[in-house]
């Protein structure tokens, strides 16, 4: 037995620290689809003539029946199914969209709730669900939607329509409804990406159309989010839902309502809680950007609540907050840094001080910026004393020499800054420094007693010193 075990083939080790690229594989884009309704019988329609074919009096008419034609749903997991009739529908809503676009008076009122119907037939449907339980947005593929070819085309011409000059909102109202807008919202967790920008485009154009929706759409907007944050932590479709608040937030009017700045405080700030943060960041610190342009006295609520979820663990999210942080200094008024600089520089303190590099690189390029510099500079009496034992100790300790030169620079700006407090500063950190080695040099000293203390008594109990 221990001569077989011997000889047996030797078996690579497995890297500890690289388990989740042994667990799984990064998978090919599949595609997939629960949009078909069997049939159970091949598809057939009946083919008619083109819109440009027919004279301008005929043509609303025909336009009825096309959209009614491309009401058939095929199905697209079967790649050998009804190809002749998928062809000639795709090749139907081409001229559908065509239409849309260059031709006058076929908007009827007979049409609207023709054209809802037809999209709503379309893209309305249960999605299907991750290919994977350990699905992860950021490093796979994401599940193509199978029936894109006809899929692309209705989104296409929906937008073309909701855009088209004879275009009425009043009639649309009637057939474009919150059950409609509710729907549409449930298909932003489309993995298809190319889905969720086209439904970032409907659902702006719908937003711009109908006033009567828009504080539904805001309200069912904050109820998404509040079921991500604190239920499920999975929802494709954030990014493009918060591009779409970046333009709304932007067109509110002052002063701001308190349902927005709760909106603001309540949904916005805990989102950065989210553990996959870094897919909707930059959409998400925009938001935050434009709600302080519009109000400079959100900046405090909104810093405070920045450090309260500030990340413990992760350096990826504290590289992210320190540039969410600047882009917000950016823009912050000197009123307003003067209330939150204490708290707000005791957390770049501890960044600079971070053993991780690029944490400590990022807090200490907040230096580079001028506009922040000239905030520094004016409170520099409460800002240099926070920060100064950090970059002292970092300059003489740190690992990195890239740190340790952009810390030289922090300190020379402080000294010329305020040379009379830095000098003070410095005499101080250092009779602390020495008070603290006179402490420690008296605490190792006692140690040594102690252990001699109890060698003795060793010793004695062993007989070995007489009593």
């Amino acid at each position: 037995m221990s001569s077989a075990a011997t000889t047996s083939p030797s078996v690579d080790k497995v890297d500890g620290f690289s388990r989740k690229s042994v667990r799984k594989v990064k998978p090919k884009r599949s595609q997939s689809s629960s949009q078909f309704r069997s049939q159970g019988k091949p598809i057939e329609l009946t083919p008619l003539p083109l819109l440009k074919d027919v004279p301008a009096l005929e043509q609303p008419e025909l336009f009825l029946k096309k959209l009614q034609q491309c009401c058939t749903v095929f199905d697209f997991m079967d790649t050998l199914s009804d190809l002749k009739m998928k062809e000639y529908k795709r090749s139907t809503l081409n001229e559908l969209v065509d239409y849309v676009t260059v031709s006058r008076g076929y908007l009827t009122e007979q049409a609207y709730p023709e054209v809802v119907k037809m999209v709503s037939h379309n893209i309305f449907r249960t999605l299907p669900p991750s290919d994977s339980n350990e699905f992860d947005p950021e490093e796979d593929e994401p599940t193509l939607e199978a029936s894109w070819p006809h899929l692309q085309l209705v989104y296409e011409f929906f937008i073309r329509f909701l855009e088209s000059q004879e275009f009425q909102p009043s009639i649309a109202k009637k057939y474009i409804d919150q059950k409609f807008v509710l729907q549409l919202l449930e298909l932003f967790d489309s993995e298809d990406p190319r889905e969720r920008d086209y439904l970032k485009t409907v659902l702006h154009r719908i937003y711009g159309k109908f006033l009567g929706l828009r504080a539904f759409i805001r309200k069912q907007i904050n109820n998404i989010f509040l079921r991500f944050v604190y239920e499920t932590e999975h929802f494709n479709g954030v990014a493009e839902l918060l591009e779409i608040l970046g333009s709304i937030i932007n067109g509110f009017a002052l002063p701001l309502k308190a349902e927005h700045k709760q909106f603001l405080v309540k949904v916005l700030i805990p989102l950065h809680t989210v553990r996959s943060l870094s897919l909707f960041h930059a959409q998400l610190a925009y938001c935050i950007v434009q709600f302080l342009e519009k109000d400079p006295t959100l900046t405090e609520p909104v810093i405070r609540g920045l450090l309260k979820f500030w990340p413990k663990t992760c350096s990826q999210k504290e590289v992210m907050f320190l540039g969410e942080l600047e882009e917000i200094l950016d823009v912050i008024e000197p009123t307003q840094f003067v209330k939150i600089q204490e708290p707000l520089f005791k957390q770049i303190s501890r960044c600079v001080s971070s053993p991780h590099f690029q944490v400590a690189e990022r807090a200490l390029y907040y230096w580079n910026n001028e506009y922040i510099m000239s905030l520094i500079e004016e409170n520099s009496s409460v800002i240099l004393p926070i920060m100064f034992a950090s970059l002292y100790r970092i300059s003489k300790e740190h690992w990195n020499p890239a740190i340790v030169a952009l810390v030289y620079n922090v300190l020379k700006a402080f000294m010329e800054m305020n040379s009379t407090l830095f000098d003070e500063l410095t005499a101080t950190y250092k009779s602390d420094r020495q008070r603290e080695k006179k402490k420690e040099k008296e605490r190792e000293e006692l140690w040594k007693k102690l252990e001699d203390l109890e060698l003795k008594r060793g010793l004695r109990s062993d007989g070995i010193i007489p009593t």
